[in-house]
């Protein structure tokens, strides 16, 4: 079973810098990837939240499915912060898992791929957001800007996987 099967909030993730249609999705292994017009081979994969009565700690940055790889991480952090991470293989997409605790949003921006997303924190829970990204560029390396409030603790881990699949509507 993923890391992955999480349940409770649902977060909307948004290309801020790049025109890019919002998604949310409850249902955390639902991989509905959206088209973007920057680039015909981009497709985001929408961001799953939780809330789990087992929760983990955001002192401990969210951990990767066994088939992707690490190409950076930020250890629990209050407030603004940059970092860095890793290239990766042509083909792979960019995965930005981010944990967070406290009352707030946190604004999670990758410049290099001109992708930024908002993040509502909530006070007394642990939410975690795994967001998967595939627009031109992504295998390169790059920065993670974080802005949150004081009152919001965060960690992060940047990963390299497969694309999700794309699923057809069914219609023509």
């Amino acid at each position: 079973m993923s890391r992955r099967t999480l349940t409770g909030f649902t977060v909307a993730c948004c290309m801020a810098l790049a025109p890019v249609t919002a998604c949310t999705s409850d249902d955390a292994d639902a991989k509905q990837p959206m088209k973007s017009p920057h680039s015909p081979e981009s497709v985001p994969t929408p961001s799953t939240t939780a809330s789990d009565t087992a929760q983990p700690s955001v002192r401990t940055p969210p951990e990767l499915d066994a088939d992707e790889t690490l190409a950076g991480r930020q250890q629990a952090t209050t407030g603004n912060a940059d970092f860095k991470f890793s290239e990766g293989k042509k083909g792979q997409a960019l995965i930005i898992a981010v944990r967070c605790q406290g009352s707030g949003e946190i604004k999670v921006s990758v410049p290099t791929v001109q992708v930024s997303f908002p993040l509502d924190c909530v006070s007394g829970e642990v939410s975690t957001s795994y967001n998967q990204v595939v627009v031109g560029g992504v295998e390169r390396s790059g920065t993670v800007s974080v802005k949150a409030p004081s009152a919001v603790k965060w960690s992060m881990t940047i990963g390299r996987g497969k694309p999700a699949q794309v699923e057809s509507s069914g219609t023509a």
